[in-house]
C-alpha cells in the first residue's frame, strides 16, 4: 500500500502546517529525493476545520518497508520570515572576461588639431629666429656703413686739408685757359656812340632779364646826354641794353637787358698779394681778351681803394672782370698808368658789392 497518510497522527484541526522534515529514502531504495519542499508557509491566523473524512495534503510517498514516522506535534512555534533563505536573482552569470577599457575615445578631429597646434609652434619658432638673426645681420650692416661713412668723412677731411695746404703754399695755381673758356660767355663788349668798354653779367635781377657791371666812363657821355641805350656784343651777336643806375663817384653803372645770361660769382675774400689773377676785355675794341698777372699791390688813390696788378690792359679793358684762380671776380678793370706797363688798378669787388648790393 502506499504510505502517504498516517491514520494514526491527522493533523490537528485548524492547522495548515505540513512536515517540512526531509523524507530519507529506505536502503536499497534507488528513487533521489528531487529537492528541498516548498518553505513552510506560517498563518498569523487559524484556517477553518478540514472536514474528517478529508484529506488536506499528501506526503510523498514512502517506502513499504520503513518503520512509521513518529507522532509530529500537533502545532510548531511560530517562525520568523526573515530566517528564510534569500534566493539570488535569476540571470546569467557574471561576465568573467577581460576589462573593458571604459575612456572616452578622442576623435580624429581631435588629433589633427593638436598636429596642426605643434606644426604652427614650430612654424612660428622657426621664423622667430630667422627675423632674430636677420635683425642682428641688419644691426650689423648699418654699424659696418656708419664706421665705413665715418672713415670716408675722415678722409675726405683729410684730402681737403691737404689741398688747402699746398693752395697756401702754391698762392693757388691759375689754369688760364680753363678760367677763361669758364668764364667768357658771361662777358661783352660795351658800345655807345661815344665810347667802347666792357662789361659782365653778375648778381640778381629782379624782373628777369640780366644785370651787368661796367664802369661810369664807359656810358658816361651817352648818360649825361641822356641817351640810355647801350649795345651789348659777343662775336657775331648783339642784344640791347639799358642804363638803369649810376655811381660817378665810384666810376660804377649797372646795366640791364632782358636777355637771359650766365651770371658770375664775387669772391667773398679780397686776394692775396702775390696771388696771380686773369683779365678779360676788349682793349681796343678787341673783344674776349685774356691776360694773366699778379696782384701787386693795394693802394689808395684820391681817397679810393684800388688793387694793382701787372696783367696788361689798354682802352677797352674798362669795365672787365678780373678773376681770381677759382672763377670768381675780384675786381673791376677801371685805369692804367700813363706812359708805363705793367700797372693795371681795379676796383676791388668788396666795394662793388657796397656800392651795389644786388651783384653779392
Amino acid at each position: 500500500m502506499t504510505a502517504g497518510y498516517d491514520p494514526s497522527n491527522p493533523v490537528a484541526s485548524g492547522s495548515s502546517e505540513y512536515d517540512d522534515r526531509p523524507r530519507h529514502a529506505a536502503p536499497g531504495d534507488d528513487s533521489e529525493r528531487l529537492g528541498p519542499l516548498p518553505p513552510r508557509i506560517t498563518q498569523t491566523g487559524s484556517f477553518p476545520a478540514a472536514p474528517p473524512n478529508q484529506v488536506t495534503g499528501q506526503l510523498p510517498a514512502q517506502p513499504t518497508s520503513a518503520s512509521p514516522l513518529p507522532a509530529q506535534p500537533t502545532s510548531l512555534p511560530p517562525q520568523s520570515t526573515s530566517s528564510w533563505p534569500v534566493s539570488a536573482p535569476a540571470g546569467p552569470p557574471p561576465h568573467s572576461g577581460p576589462p573593458v577599457n571604459t575612456a572616452p575615445r578622442r576623435s580624429p578631429l581631435a588629433a589633427i588639431a593638436l598636429v596642426l597646434v605643434v606644426l604652427l609652434l614650430i612654424v612660428a619658432g622657426i621664423q622667430t629666429a630667422f627675423i632674430v638673426d636677420l635683425e642682428k645681420k641688419v644691426d650689423k650692416a648699418d654699424a659696418a656703413a656708419k664706421a665705413a661713412a665715418t672713415a670716408d668723412a675722415s678722409r675726405l677731411k683729410t684730402l681737403e686739408d691737404r689741398a688747402d695746404k699746398l693752395e697756401q703754399k702754391t698762392g693757388g695755381s691759375l689754369n688760364a685757359a680753363e678760367v677763361a673758356a669758364s668764364v667768357r660767355p658771361s662777358v661783352f663788349r660795351v658800345s655807345t656812340k661815344y665810347a667802347i668798354g666792357t662789361g659782365f653779367a653778375i648778381g640778381k635781377s629782379s624782373g628777369g632779364g640780366t644785370n651787368l657791371i661796367t664802369n661810369y666812363h664807359v656810358v658816361a657821355d651817352a648818360y649825361e646826354k641822356g641817351e640810355k641805350d647801350v649795345s651789348l656784343e659777343r662775336t657775331d651777336q648783339r642784344f640791347p641794353g639799358k642804363i638803369v643806375e649810376v655811381h660817378p663817384d665810384k666810376d660804377l653803372a649797372v646795366l640791364h637787358t632782358e636777355e637771359e645770361f650766365a651770371k658770375l660769382s664775387a669772391a667773398a675774400a679780397a686776394p692775396k698779394v702775390g696771388e696771380p689773377v686773369l683779365v678779360i676785355g676788349s682793349p681796343m675794341g678787341l673783344e674776349d681778351t685774356v691776360t694773366t698777372g699778379v696782384v701787386s699791390a693795394f693802394r689808395t688813390l684820391n681817397g679810393e681803394q684800388l688793387m694793382q696788378f701787372d696783367a696788361a690792359i689798354n682802352p677797352g679793358n674798362s669795365g672787365g672782370p678780373v678773376f681770381n684762380a677759382k672763377k670768381e671776380v675780384v675786381g673791376v678793370a677801371t685805369l692804367k698808368a700813363q706812359q708805363a706797363e705793367g700797372i693795371g688798378l681795379a676796383i676791388p669787388i668788396s666795394v662793388v658789392c657796397d656800392t651795389v648790393p644786388s651783384v653779392c
